[in-house]
This record gives C-alpha cells, structure tokens and sequence, in this order.
C-alpha cells in the first residue's frame, strides 16, 4: 500500500500552472519536522508535492508560504538522465487530500484534542463533551424514556 501522510509548513509560495492540454498543477515543497530528543536542534525534511486540478487550483489560492498544510497522498518516484549524462532520480508526495491547520492569518492554534482557538476565542467542547449527550455528562437521566415490553419484536 502507497499511501502518506504528512504535517508541515510550506517553503515557498506555491505557483499554478497548466499543462497543454488545460490541466491546472502546483509543485511546491513542505517542511515536515523530525522527531528529536529533547536537547537536540530541531531537523526537518523538505518533501516535494504535487496537486492536480481542483487541488492546485485551491491550494494556490489559500495556501502561502509558512502556512502549515496536512497532505494525505501516495509517493511517485522516477528517474532522468540529465545534461550531463549522469542519472538522476526523483521522489514526489502527489496529494490526493489538502487540510487545513490553522486560519488563513495563522494565529489559530491546535492543541491535540481538546480545544481550539482562533482569532475570535471561539472554544469548542473537548472531545468527551462532543461523544456524550449533555443531560447524561451531567448526570441527569430526564432524556431517558421507559421502554415499553413488546414480546412481539420483529427480530
């Protein structure tokens, strides 16, 4: 199985382009972070994208340089011979979804789960609150009705 997932900043602003044929295309690459222990400097791998037609075109338009982006998609590689004769190869993510992370001014912020903030302080339910009704979070059982007995089910 093909498949990636990736969480990173792009280094650039990313440019729409269109094949001959009218396709729309955007290559741009991302900063994703490496895991390091604690002390050591931070290291991170520039990955290059691809997006195809809605995707470009969306990515070009809400998307800038510095914006964090999480990408799911499959790994393309190939090879070329350059000008000089020597083989060269080439690794590529093509994405097949865009996500993204924080608002378009970049000041919102993720915490892992249990809230999220933006520009306006608006704060959403942890992930308890949003799994559980309201009245049985809070211990009252008035939202429970009696089931009536009936022999007569149709399973």
């Amino acid at each position: 199985m093909n498949n990636v997932s990736l969480l990173g900043r792009l280094t650039a602003d990313p440019e729409l382009r269109h094949t001959p044929s009218g396709a729309a295309t955007t290559r741009f690459s991302i900063a994703v972070d490496r895991r390091v222990k604690a002390g050591d400097e931070k290291q991170a791998d520039f990955i290059n994208i691809v997006a195809w037609n809605q995707r470009a075109e969306m990515i070009c338009k809400y998307f800038s340089k510095g914006q964090r982006i999480a990408i799911t998609g499959s790994i393309r590689t190939g090879s070329y011979t350059d000008r000089d004769g020597n083989k060269r190869y080439t690794f590529e993510v093509w994405a097949d979804n865009v996500d993204f992370c924080e608002s378009k001014g970049g000041s919102s912020s993720y915490d892992g789960g249990s809230s999220y903030s933006n520009n306006y302080n608006r704060q959403t339910p942890s992930r308890q609150e949003q799994s559980a009704p309201a009245s049985y979070s809070s211990g009252d059982d008035g939202d429970f009705v009696d089931m009536p007995t009936d022999d007569d089910l149709p399973f």
